[in-house]
């Protein structure tokens, strides 16, 4: 689900974008590599994790329950959505800051990062699941500050066209 908002708010301004010939500062492509990013995390996991059938089903039901949500959200109030979503990646830097505790501690085995992590993040080929797990939090430090700002653009009574968007990220 984490995905969800850079695709919804992406898409939502690609539409915009369209519809009025406006440009958008770079935003959609932001959101869009945020939105990647996302799903570079979940296919990381995915490699790690190895979920069930029933744990895909209930990722695939509460993704289109949220996509849904979001949406309405983001059409009532981008400022809102994109607070929201700071304050979630928020989180994430905190769990993930956690879960490199648990590495260190020995708690949770620091195995060898899955290929799909060193391909992507161009890591080195002995990396291990703490490096995988740092870049990752790294990410969602930048998702929290991209989303701020944009809610705070919004704050301003601005459009996000009216900033340039922080691109070229990941």
């Amino acid at each position: 689900v984490a995905a969800v908002p850079g695709m919804v708010g992406g898409m939502l301004l690609h539409l915009r974008s369209l519809r009025k010939f406006q440009q958008s500062g770079g935003w959609i492509k932001a959101l869009l590599e945020e939105a990647e990013n996302e799903r570079m995390h979940l296919m990381t996991m995915v490699e790690l994790v190895k979920p069930k059938w029933y744990e895909r089903l209930l990722v695939l039901t509460v993704q289109g329950v949220f996509f849904n949500a979001f949406f309405v959200i983001y059409v009532l109030s981008p400022k809102l959505a994109h607070r929201i979503v700071g304050y979630l990646e928020e989180e994430a830097v905190h769990s993930y800051t956690e879960f490199l505790k648990d590495i260190e501690s020995g708690a949770i085995e620091n195995v060898p990062a899955p290929a799909i992590a060193i391909d992507y993040w161009r890591l080195p080929k002995d990396s291990t699941l703490k490096d995988v797990i740092t870049v990752i939090r790294a990410d969602e430090a930048h998702h929290r500050d991209v989303n701020h700002f944009a809610s705070d653009i919004h704050f301003q009574g601005k459009e996000l066209r009216d900033a340039p968007a922080p691109v070229g990220y990941h």
